[in-house]
């Protein structure tokens, strides 16, 4: 009886952290997800390694070869290893979708949370900037921003950073309208405490869980919304090895079926590992769907 008290209050003493990493690696499907979004890190990192062919070097005697042992994916119209167009492939998607993520919840959890806590004016004049941008699809806008911008990886980035925004600058105002009346945060102002210094060390801290969760589903689709829009020809120019644009260049070969397969699935995967983990981290981190 004593140890199993003595277990009751090791297992109550645990933190949230704590309780959400022992579910988040309790669950095998956010681990799978984990574990591709990791490995395809590692490829990212490496392939001028691991790539057996230089990806832009044109070999018109090769072109249009099916995968076998000399060319584990085939070959694309010109030649070109299309398995070592997308290891190079991983070294642009994954990091375009990270980074249009990680501004879209920097800049849209900073103004939400100045937002959610100034309140007034400043908090009305943000919102309609953020229901006007939500008020058009995401994909439309950010395709009419980058066709305006002119093609390229840059003004793609612009366009997707300009288009995620407002979504998480909605969900931390909401946060933070949800915990600035809590009793701990009245007892800071009671005796004293700074108002930026209440907002970004006792408030942000206790609202932006969502945000996580949410930057960990939206990478998924940050990677295929640039892949979508490279492949209308509005993101990497040729003679870049992006998966899109791959998958554009093989749109036409229809017996040539190893242009569009072998980046699709390096799309699919990424997609997939994102979304799992997404899950996983929803599932450890809200104690509602801990059973608590």
């Amino acid at each position: 009886m004593t140890a199993m008290n003595t277990f009751g209050r090791q297992r109550r003493s645990e933190s949230p952290l704590t309780k959400g990493l022992r579910v988040l690696f309790r669950n095998p499907m956010a681990l799978a997800g984990l574990a591709v979004i990791v490995l395809w890190s590692v490829v990212a990192i490496l392939a001028p390694t691991i790539a057996p062919y230089d990806p832009l070097v044109q070999n018109i005697s090769e072109r249009l070869q099916p995968p076998s042992a000399k060319h584990l994916c085939g070959t694309d119209e010109l030649g070109r290893d299309i398995f070592s167009r997308v290891l190079y492939g991983a070294r642009i998607s994954l990091p375009m979708g990270l980074i249009v993520v990680l501004f879209a919840m920097f800049l849209g959890g900073t103004v939400g949370a100045l937002a959610g806590f100034i309140g007034g004016r400043f908090d009305d004049v943000v919102m309609r900037l953020a229901d006007i941008t939500l008020a058009f699809p995401s994909i439309v806008l950010a395709l009419a921003i980058a066709a305006a911008l002119g093609p390229s990886l840059k003004n793609l980035l612009i366009a997707m950073m300009a288009v995620w925004w407002p979504e998480y600058a909605r969900m931390m105002r909401g946060q933070v309208l949800s915990v600035k009346n809590n009793d701990y945060i009245e007892a800071c102002r009671a005796i004293g405490v700074p108002s930026g210094r209440t907002l970004w060390r006792h408030v942000v801290p206790n609202t932006g869980t969502p945000l996580l969760v949410k930057a960990s589903l939206d990478a998924g689709s940050a990677i295929l919304t640039v892949a979508a829009l490279s492949f209308i020809g509005l993101g990497a120019v040729p003679p870049t090895p992006e998966w899109g644009a791959m998958i554009s260049m093989g749109r036409t070969k229809f017996y040539q079926w190893w242009m569009m397969t072998f980046p699709g699935l390096a799309i699919l995967t990424v997609v997939l590992g994102f979304n799992f983990l997404g899950d996983g981290l929803r599932d450890a981190l809200d104690p509602r769907l801990r059973g608590e």
